[in-house]
């Protein structure tokens, strides 16, 4: 999950107008066109999935280049890293991208907040009020989305937007001329139709302005001006209602007079007669209800809307002590004065303890007595008591709330047929066949909510003296009321205790939900109400679906968990999730509650022991065909090994290219990082050890080197457990690489000597080529580039006898650069390109663009100076595609050396300093140090020889540090060219003498030393 920012610090965005972003008082620079309208059209459809479909037609209309798609990914990424907290607000979301925002981070929703507060207001008959609310959302309005320049799609929303703001305007307008107010309309009136002049609504408002003001003539004329207009535009008359306006006007009808002020208003309100005492059984509205503000406004915009000609019925449904009686209640309270004839509650008891549910019968019988009936005229059958509370309702205006329904048929027949009357009904799963209803789910409060909960209940002084445990405190009870409101009340009962020490206590899992417990409310007592209303086979899914390792699973996986067909188990995770005991933020995907997580991991029992392994395992085996499939897709040429598959179990994800391969394993990273963990933990042998090889390649290409020695490391434990030969070989060459990323590379070695030892005693040719080719990648780094060379071309010639013509590309790039750091130029340029053929043949589209850079490193040496720049620039493409920023850094420093060579030293120093921050990025040490000396050298080259010398230095400590020598020997040569210039000669002999012992241990010839 995303890490969620201090509200201080969330950006905040405002489109009704020219784009503007905000965080933390200052502008954000969100890019160039492209990103404003990628970002605008995703704002227009806030915490709504907008398809990259849509976003390639919003940013290109109808010429879209054939790069379009990934545009938008890098266009997305490029967003992310401007945005703070960038991975928290642009989300992706199935087939495209979610803008999470908050009402009050953008402009648009505070402005359709707005909109819908005026209308309650004006429901209530609260004018002033929603004069008011309607002017604050019209102040936010700066003008056209992205100030009209954004293409066809974004105008269109924006114009759908204006006539939203037009409609407002004329709201406000009309609420002013109903306050009393008129001359000190006109003017602006005016001006609205002067800008509008078809727009019947506003010439009539001006219309009435005018007369008000004592102008009726030219309140006449405003009639005759429209009239014409509309005929020659469109040939039609002015509506009926314009036309019975001017009518009133003519014959100074006292219709139009102005309306007493509000002053007058509500004296008149308030000394109106009261009609008789009604029944009120509500229960007492919390003093310290916190938060839920956009629930309770869109519940009182639900219940402002039109009933049409029966009850309005609105559902409010979530888990269990998420607060949905809490809402329902302040609703009610809010909405009580627009129900004079009775505001009713009563508790169904669908999910209280040791107690059924109530019946229909009885419910009937309470709330027909609550309304004054006898109880000798009640009836004592159901369909009798059921036509007595229709009758009796009937023409009455009631608020009835219905809480803690068990399902629709308990509520069916409780609901009045009175359209003047509303039914608020609560329950655990939500009420999807209760014709005409609207619906409302809540799910856990929002961080900010749960933190000011905590200080409302504990008091800020004690909340200030520990801000930090009180944020872990809202993480650890899940945001969710009832378990923040059981553990204040222990702090409160417990004076002694530090916010601190109950939330050490309740990190233990094991424990959390018993912590979580105080008098008759217990957050774990809540759940177990709604598990054991489940049906069986429900039960089941959640106790089997608690063992899922990660944050999140789909219906594979629950399938796979399940032993189901993935029908039936996305059947039960929908009715999980109707129950609120699952969640689902993006479509098709699941994750559990904290707090039901803890709770489905409570139901393993010892009886449930041999099913939980079995599903464990089923789970395994998903995970390695589903990395195999995807593998199979990302890197079609790759050795195959005998290693025995499981069978599958279900259905596997359909990967039928190399974005929706990428697409998956970044939907599942974390999933399958935790499912390495939790094979090796359990003792799953085969796959800890067999799942890591094709996840590995993924950590590999994807940057992530601290989980790839992790995951690396239990393969290698878990083959040896095993005594599998051929897994332990796999699994020391993966290790091996690992230790590369952290430059750990004797380390590496000895994992790959033991590999090859491995690989020739079972007569593992494929494996033996391997482990050749990765020891000359290994020599090399450490500058040992004869032994290097050898181990090169000793696999170089396995890889071409086996016919494997991926591995061979691999290895032809590993000889190319070993042959240009040794001065053999043409043989580098020979085997570059050779590797280039080849991995074009294959689309390995990784191997391509390295293929290409160690060939312009050819050309370079060679003085082939425009060779070069035309495949570095080729290979800077390729990994713009392949969105590697580091390796794309990379092939930029390496242009910038060319241009450089070439005398061009402005351009040199621009693309080297671009470089550089491209590269620090996320680069491993190895091409840090050595873009850090490319840009050392060149700013050598243009006298600023102070920043050369840092960037060397710090080059030089990245190169030790991992026993990269040729970038060290690099730096030192770097190091005494500048010093030199800067007049320490002693330091310059000093690191030019350590230049020439580091390269001549190496080998270099001469002119391929850098010791100018």
């Amino acid at each position: 999950m995303p890490v969620e920012l201090p509200k201080e610090r969330r950006p905040s965005f405002n489109i009704l107008g020219s784009l503007e972003g905000w965080a933390a008082g200052e502008r954000l620079r969100l890019g160039g066109p492209l990103q404003e309208r990628v970002l605008v059209t995703m704002l227009l459809e806030p915490n709504r999935v907008v398809p990259v479909a849509r976003l390639v037609e919003a940013t290109w209309d109808e010429e879209p280049p054939a790069t379009a798609s990934h545009q938008v990914r890098k266009i997305v990424a490029d967003l992310r890293q401007r945005i703070p907290g960038g991975a928290g607000v642009i989300l992706t979301d199935g087939p495209g991208y979610r803008a999470a925002v908050e009402e009050d981070q953008l402009d648009l929703t505070l402005f359709q907040a707005g909109l819908r507060a005026a209308r309650v207001a004006a429901a209530a008959g609260s004018r002033t009020d929603a004069a008011a609310r309607l002017r604050s959302a019209l102040d936010l309005w700066r003008g056209p989305v992205l100030a009209g320049g954004g293409g066809a799609v974004i105008e269109a929303a924006s114009a759908a937007l204006e006539e939203r703001r037009l409609a407002a305007t004329e709201q406000l307008f009309g609420l002013r001329l109903a306050l009393g107010e008129s001359a000190d309309l006109v003017g602006d009136l005016r001006e609205l139709v002067q800008r509008h002049p078809l727009r019947e609504t506003a010439r009539g408002q001006l219309m009435t302005a005018l007369y008000r003001g004592g102008r009726q003539a030219e309140a006449l004329e405003e009639y005759g001006r429209v009239r014409e207009l509309l005929v020659e535009e469109l040939g039609i008359d002015p509506g009926s209602d314009l036309t019975k306006l001017y009518e009133a006007i003519l014959r100074n009808s006292p219709e139009l007079a102005a309306p007493a002020p509000p002053a007058v208003e509500e004296q008149a309100a308030s000394t109106a007669p009261r009609p008789g005492t009604a029944p009120c059984s509500l229960p007492y509205d919390l003093l310290d209800f916190t938060g839920r503000a956009a629930e309770l406004a869109q519940l009182l915009d639900a219940a402002a809307a039109p009933a049409g000609s029966g009850t309005r019925i609105i559902t409010i449904d979530g888990m269990g002590g998420g607060g949905k009686t809490a809402l329902a209640v302040r609703g009610a309270h809010q909405l009580a004065e627009q129900y004079p004839d009775g505001q009713l509650y009563i508790d169904l008891r669908g999910f209280t303890p040791g107690q059924p549910p109530l019946e229909p019968g009885t419910v009937l019988d309470i709330l027909l007595r609550t309304l004054g009936l006898p109880g000798e005229r009640i009836p004592d059958d159901l369909i009798s008591r059921i036509a007595l509370w229709r009758v009796t309702t009937a023409q009455r205006r009631l608020l009835v709330v219905l809480d803690n329904a068990v399902d629709t048929e308990q509520v069916r027949s409780l609901l009045p047929a009175s359209p003047g009357c509303l039914v608020l009904i609560t329950s655990r799963v939500r009420l999807m066949n209760l014709d005409g209803a609207q619906s409302l789910s809540i799910g856990r409060l929002s961080a900010a909510d749960g933190g000011a909960l905590v200080e409302r209940t504990l008091g800020a002084e004690r909340v200030a003296a520990e801000p930090e445990a009180a944020e872990e405190l809202v993480r650890l009870c899940g945001q969710l009321p009832l378990a923040l409101r059981i553990s204040t009340a222990r702090l409160r009962n417990r004076p002694r205790w530090t916010i601190q020490y109950l939330v050490d206590r309740l990190r233990d899992e094991t424990r959390t939900l018993d912590e979580l417990s105080s008098g008759d409310r217990s957050v774990a007592a809540s759940l177990r109400l709604s598990y054991l209303a489940m049906e069986e086979d429900c039960r089941r899914a959640l106790r089997l679906l608690g063992l899922h390792p990660g944050g999140d699973l789909d219906g594979y996986v629950a399938a796979a968990l399940l032993g189901t067909d993935l029908f039936e188990a996305e059947d039960l995770l929908e009715l999980l999730l109707d129950a609120h005991l699952l969640e689902q933020y993006e479509l098709g995907r699941y994750t559990f509650h904290d707090l039901v997580r803890s709770f489905a991991h409570s139901l393993r029992e010892s009886d449930t022991a041999e099913e939980d392994d079995r599903a464990r395992e089923r789970l395994m085996d998903y995970y390695v065909l589903a990395v195999e499939g995807a593998c199979e897709v990302l890197f079609p040429g790759r050795v195959r090994f005998d290693v025995a598959l499981p069978e599958p179990v279900g259905r596997l994800p359909l990967i039928g290219n190399t974005d929706s391969a990428l697409d998956w394993f970044e939907r599942e990273h974390q999933n399958l990082l935790a499912a390495v963990r939790l094979a090796g933990r359990r003792g799953l042998n085969r796959q800890a050890a067999y799942l890591p090889r094709g996840f590995a390649s993924f950590l590999h290409m994807q940057g992530y080197p601290d989980e790839l020695l992790e995951v690396g490391q239990i393969a290698v434990a878990a083959s040896r457990r095993l005594g599998n030969k051929v897994l332990l070989r796999l699994s020391l060459s993966n290790l091996a690489v690992g230790y590369w990323q952290f430059g750990r590379l004797t380390e590496g070695i000895d994992c790959l000597d033991q590999a090859l030892e491995i690989a020739v005693e079972i007569g593992d040719r494929n494996g033996e080529a391997a482990c050749l080719g990765s020891l000359g990648t290994f020599h090399n780094t450490l500058g040992q580039y004869a032994a290097g060379l050898h181990r090169m071309e000793q696999a170089l010639l396995l890889h071409r006898e086996l016919e494997s013509p991926r591995e061979e590309a691999a290895t032809l790039i590993g000889v190319s650069s070993a042959r240009v750091l040794l001065g053999r130029y043409a043989d580098a340029a020979r085997a570059a390109q050779g590797a280039v053929e080849l991995t074009r043949r294959l689309g390995e589209l990784d191997y391509e663009a390295l293929a290409l850079v160690n060939l312009a490193n050819a050309h370079t040496g060679l003085g082939e100076y425009r060779e070069a720049l035309a495949g570095l620039a080729e290979a800077q493409e390729l990994y713009r595609k392949l969105h590697r920023p580091a390796e794309a850094g990379l092939a930029m420093a390496r242009l910038a050396d060319v241009h450089h060579r070439m005398g061009d030293g402005p351009r040199a120093r621009e693309l080297a300093l671009r470089a550089g921050d491209l590269v620090g990025k996320g680069g491993s040490a190895v091409r840090r140090a050595t873009v850090d000396n490319i840009v050392g050298r060149i700013r050598s080259g243009l006298g600023e020889h102070r920043p050369a010398l840092e960037c060397h230095r710090r080059a030089y400590g990245l190169a030790q540090e991992i026993g990269f020598r040729i970038e060290m020997a690099n730096a030192v040569a770097g190091m005494a060219t500048a010093s030199a210039a800067l007049g320490d000669s002693a330091a310059a002999e000093a690191h030019r003498a350590e230049a020439t012992g580091l390269f001549d241990e190496m080998g270099i010839p001469q002119e391929c030393r850098r010791l100018d």
